[in-house]
C-alpha cells in the first residue's frame, strides 16, 4: 500500500488513506492524508470484522463527503473491499492483495459469497499474477472487469549494485555464504520447512549464515526451534528489513529462500530477483509465472526439506550457475516489473474510470 500511495502522492495526486491498522514501520510521503478510523469490536475470532462493518461504513462514508476522491481503490477484498461495497462509492476499484483470494474464500461459505458479491460489483478488479486471475475468474467474474498490474519494483534501488556492506555491519568473514529469507514470520511461509534444511545444508556447505528478515508472532517458537536444531549461531534474526536497507542485505546475500504454502506474485521474491539472486522457493502456480525450474532458479516441494537443502547446497557450491540464474532474475524483472511502469498502468486504469461513465 505505501508503494501505490507514494507514487501517486509524488505524481502530484492527492492522495488519501483510510486504514484501521497503521504501522509506525511504513515511510508515508508527507502529503498523504491518513484516516484512522476506531474498532467497536475487538478479538480474534475470524467473523468479529464483521460486526464492525456498519460503524465502519457509517464513519468512512462521512470522510468520502468530504474527500469527495475520484476514484475509490480498495486493497485487500475480505476486508476494505467489502466496506467499499457497502458504501457503494463509484467508481470503485478492489485491489486483490492474494490470500484474499486464494485463501480466504476457501475457509467458510460467508467469506466466500461475500468474496464473490464485492467483486462482481466493483468497477474494475486489479490482481498480481495469473493464478490470482484465474481464481478471480471462477468466481463467476467478467474477464473484462479484471486488470493485471504488478506492485513493481524500483530496479535503480534493487539491483546488484547497492551498496553491499552488509558483510562489515554484521561481521560476517569474506567466505561465508549468505543465505536471505525476507518473509515475515507467520505460519503461511512455513518457515519450519527451512530451518529443517539447515543442518543439512551445513553439512554440505559449512560456512553458511541464515539470514532472517521479518517480524511476527512466531518469531519466539522460531528462535526455539533454531537452538533445538543446533543452529542458533548461524541464523541470524534480524527483525524488519526498513525498505530503505533492504537492497544492500539482498545485494550482499547469495542465494534467497521462500518456503511459502501460498503467494500470489511475491515481492520479496521479486525484490531478490532485482539484485540478481538465485532463488529456491516452494513450487507454487504464482512462483511459476517467475522462476522456471532450474533456468534462472529452483523450486522444491511445499514439504520437501531435503530438497530444499540439496538445492541451496547446490547454488553454494556453484558460483557460476549461481551467478548467471542471477542475471537472468534481473532481466526478467527490468523487462516484466518495472515499479514505474506498473504505476503508470494504475494511473491510467485510474483516468479510464473518472473519464467513463460508470
Amino acid at each position: 500500500m505505501q508503494k501505490w500511495a507514494n507514487f501517486f502522492a509524488r505524481g502530484g495526486h492527492s492522495v488519501h488513506l483510510i486504514c484501521w491498522r497503521f504501522s509506525d514501520d511504513l515511510d508515508f510521503d508527507d502529503s498523504i492524508r491518513i484516516h484512522k478510523i476506531r474498532y467497536f469490536v475487538r478479538g480474534s475470532h475470524k467473523h468479529l470484522k464483521y460486526l464492525n462493518l456498519v460503524p465502519w461504513v457509517f464513519q468512512i462514508r462521512k470522510l468520502l463527503r468530504t474527500i469527495s476522491p475520484d476514484v475509490l481503490d480498495a486493497h485487500s477484498i475480505t476486508h476494505y473491499g467489502c466496506i467499499a461495497t457497502l458504501l457503494g462509492y463509484r467508481p470503485r476499484v478492489l485491489t486483490a492483495w492474494g490470500s484474499d483470494i486464494l485463501l480466504v474464500p476457501k475457509q467458510s461459505k460467508v467469506d466466500n459469497f461475500l468474496t464473490s458479491y464485492c467483486l462482481k460489483k466493483a468497477d474494475k478488479i486489479v490482481c498480481d499474477s495469473e493464478t490470482v486471475r484465474a481464481n478471480i475468474l471462477d468466481l463467476g467474474v467478467p474477464e473484462s472487469k479484471i486488470v493485471k498490474i504488478y506492485n513493481g519494483i524500483d530496479v535503480g534501488r534493487f539491483s546488484p549494485s547497492a551498496d553491499n556492506n552488509v558483510r562489515s555491519i554484521l561481521g560476517v568473514p569474506t567466505d561465508t555464504s549468505l543465505v536471505i529469507c525476507t518473509r515475515n514470520l507467520e505460519w503461511i511461509y512455513n518457515h519450519r520447512l527451512f530451518f529443517d534444511a539447515i543442518p543439512e545444508i551445513l553439512k554440505r556447505h559449512p560456512e553458511t549464515l541464515f539470514i532472517i528478515g521479518g517480524k511476527g508472532s512466531l518469531r519466539e517458537s522460531l528462535l526455539r526451534l533454531a537452538v533445538e536444531l543446533g543452529v542458533r549461531d548461524v541464523v541470524k534474526f534480524i527483525g524488519l528489513i526498513p525498505q530503505e536497507e533492504l537492497p544492500k542485505y539482498l545485494a550482499s546475500s547469495d542465494v534467497y529462500v521462500s518456503t511459502s504454502v501460498s503467494d500470489s506474485t511475491s515481492l520479496s521474491l521479486q525484490e531478490a530477483m532485482a539484485c540478481e539472486l538465485a532463488p529456491v522457493v516452494t513450487d507454487l502456480a504464482a512462483n511459476r509465472e517467475w522462476v522456471e525450474n532450474e533456468v534462472n532458479g529452483f523450486l522444491v516441494p511445499l514439504d520437501d526439506a531435503s530438497a530444499l537443502a540439496d538445492r541451496v547446497a547446490f547454488l553454494l557450491q556453484n558460483e557460476s550457475i549461481r551467478r548467471e540464474f542471477g542475471k537472468r532474475c534481473r532481466q526478467l524483472i527490468v523487462r516484466e516489473a518495472d515499479y514505474y511502469k506498473e504505476m503508470r498502468k494504475a494511473e491510467r486504469l485510474y483516468a479510464s474510470l473518472t473519464r467513463d461513465e460508470v
